[in-house]
C-alpha cells in the first residue's frame, strides 16, 4: 500500500477529498498532535486502504475501521461463540463477544494513560478476536487437525480472511476494506515470532489488554461455576496477594463480593504494573514516531515480577480449569462434531449455502469447508450437525 499522508503535513491529501473531508483530516492532525505523544500512530500518517475510498467528512480511518467491524456479521456472530466454558453451566460466564467488549476497555484504557491512538486501539482491540471458531480453542484444535499434514488453522490468519474476503457489506470491494495499519497489526499476531519490528505500540497494547482480561476473568468463571475454589487458588502468589490487600481494606465481605473484589485487584494491578513498567520504557527510549517505535523493543508489557506470577497462574489455570474432566468432555464431543462435518462437506459440497459454493470453486472444497465451519457459533455448528447427521451425538 502506497502512503497517502505525509506525517508533516496535508500536501498529498488527494484532489477527489471534499472540504468538508479535508476538514475532519485537519482537525484530527490538530487534536492529536495535542494529545497523543510523538510515538503513535497519527491518524494523518495512515497508508490508507487497499481499495481507495473517499475519507469521510466526519470520521477519521481508524473510527471508520472500528465501526465497520462492529457492523460485520462476524463481530455479531462472537455473542453465540465460549470462551471457554459452554452455555451448558449457565449464563454467567464469558462468551468471545462479552471478553472482546472487557479487552476493548482495558486496552482503551491502557491507551489514554500512555497517549496512543484510542480509535485505533479500540478497533484492533475488537477484531482481535473475531476469527475465533465455534466451541473455543477445541474448536481450532479440531479444525487444525483437519487441516494436517500440509495445512494449519489460525484464528488469526481466518480474521484476516473474513475482512477480507468473506464478508459482504460494500458493493465495490470485498471484506471490510480496513486501514493498513489494522490488517498489518493482525498479521503481526499471526506469527509473533516472524515479524522484522515489533508492532505498533497499539497493536502492543491490545495483546497486553488480552493477556490482562484472560487471567482476571478466567479466574472469576472458574471460582463462580465451581470449578475452583479461592482457597485453591490462593495457592498462586498473584492471588494470595490479591486476597490480602482485598482483606486488609473490607471485613465480613460474602463469597460473591469477595471473588468480585480479588478479581478487581487483578485487573487493578496487571493495569497499573503494565503502565509504570511502560511508561518507565517509553521515557527510556525516547521514540520520536510511530516507525521509531516499530523499530525498537516490546514496550507496552508487564514487569518481570508481575510476568512470572502471571505464567504461576496461567500454568495452574491450564492444568485445573482448562484441563478440567468436564470440559475435556465437552472439547471431545465438540472436536468430533467439526471433524465429522468436515469431511461430509467435502464430499457435499452443495450443502454449502449457494455464496459459499461460488467461493468453494475459487479455493477449493476442504479450505470452503475449514471457512464455513469457522464462522459458525456454537449453536447453529449443533443445529447444522443434527441436520446432516440425523442424530444428537457425538
Amino acid at each position: 500500500m502506497d502512503r497517502r499522508f505525509e506525517s508533516h503535513g496535508l500536501q498529498s491529501l488527494p484532489v477527489t477529498l471534499s472540504n468538508s473531508a479535508h476538514s475532519i483530516l485537519q482537525r484530527l492532525s490538530e487534536r492529536e498532535s495535542l494529545l497523543l505523544a510523538p510515538y503513535a500512530m497519527k491518524s494523518v500518517d495512515s497508508r490508507g486502504r487497499k481499495h481507495p475510498e473517499p475519507e469521510h467528512a466526519y470520521r477519521g480511518p481508524f473510527q471508520r475501521d472500528r465501526d465497520r467491524i462492529v457492523h460485520s456479521a462476524a463481530f455479531r456472530r462472537l455473542s453465540g461463540k465460549m470462551q471457554v466454558f459452554t452455555g451448558e453451566r449457565g449464563d454467567y460466564h464469558r462468551t468471545r463477544l462479552t471478553h472482546t467488549q472487557e479487552v476493548a476497555s482495558l486496552a482503551r484504557t491502557l491507551s489514554r494513560a500512555l497517549r496512543l491512538n484510542e480509535d485505533l486501539v479500540e478497533a484492533l482491540a475488537l477484531l482481535h478476536d473475531i476469527g475465533h471458531p465455534p466451541f473455543g480453542h477445541a474448536g481450532e484444535d479440531a479444525l487444525d487437525e483437519c487441516l494436517q499434514p500440509d495445512g494449519h488453522f489460525s484464528h488469526n490468519q481466518y480474521a484476516l480472511t473474513i475482512v477480507e474476503d468473506l464478508e459482504e457489506r460494500y458493493p465495490g470491494f470485498p471484506g471490510l476494506n480496513l486501514s493498513h495499519e489494522v490488517l498489518e497489526s493482525q498479521i503481526t499476531r499471526v506469527d509473533k515470532t516472524a515479524p522484522s519490528h515489533s508492532p505498533l505500540l497499539e497493536a502492543q497494547v491490545v495483546d497486553a489488554a488480552d493477556s490482562t482480561t484472560y487471567d482476571a476473568h478466567d479466574t472469576d468463571d472458574a471460582i463462580k461455576l465451581e470449578l475452583l475454589t479461592l482457597d485453591e487458588l490462593s495457592e498462586m502468589s498473584l492471588i494470595r496477594e490479591a486476597l490480602a490487600a482485598v482483606n486488609s481494606e473490607f471485613t465480613n465481605l460474602d463469597a460473591t463480593q469477595l471473588r468480585a473484589s480479588v478479581v478487581h485487584y487483578l485487573l487493578n494491578r496487571q493495569v497499573s504494573d503494565i503502565l509504570a513498567t511502560s511508561a518507565k520504557d517509553l521515557l527510556r527510549y525516547d521514540f520520536q514516531s510511530s516507525d521509531e517505535a516499530r523499530d525498537g523493543e516490546l514496550v507496552v508489557r508487564p514487569s518481570k515480577e508481575l510476568q512470572e506470577q502471571k505464567e504461576e497462574l496461567e500454568s495452574f489455570l491450564y492444568e485445573r480449569v482448562y484441563r478440567h474432566p468436564e470440559l475435556l468432555k465437552m472439547r471431545q464431543r465438540a472436536q468430533d462434531r467439526l471433524q465429522a462435518m468436515f469431511l461430509k462437506y467435502q464430499t457435499h459440497p452443495e450443502w454449502f449455502p449457494k455464496k459459499y459454493q461460488v467461493r468453494a470453486r475459487q479455493v477449493g472444497v476442504r479450505q470452503m469447508a475449514i471457512d464455513y465451519l469457522a464462522g459458525m457459533t456454537d449453536r447453529f455448528c449443533d443445529d447444522q450437525y443434527v441436520r446432516m447427521f440425523g442424530e444428537s451425538s457425538p
